[in-house]
């Protein structure tokens, strides 16, 4: 019988895969904003959006996954 996963190491890992794709966005966003000289990070409010909406894609398709 295999050994179940500690619950924090489950529930750790979700908590990298939400932060993960919004530090990515930000981080690119702040990137894009500077090489255009834009005056409101527009780039950083989009891409972080995008950043949260994969992250929690990425969680919730782990926490819906059905149990083997």
């Amino acid at each position: 019988m295999p050994q179940q996963p500690n619950p924090f190491i489950k529930y750790s890992n979700l908590a990298f895969q939400l932060a993960v794709p919004i530090g990515l966005g930000a981080w690119g966003g702040k990137k894009l904003d500077a090489y255009y000289n834009n005056s409101k990070p527009v780039f950083t409010i989009i891409l972080s959006l995008l950043g949260i909406g994969a992250g929690l894609y990425l969680v919730l398709k782990d926490l819906i996954k059905p149990k083997q």
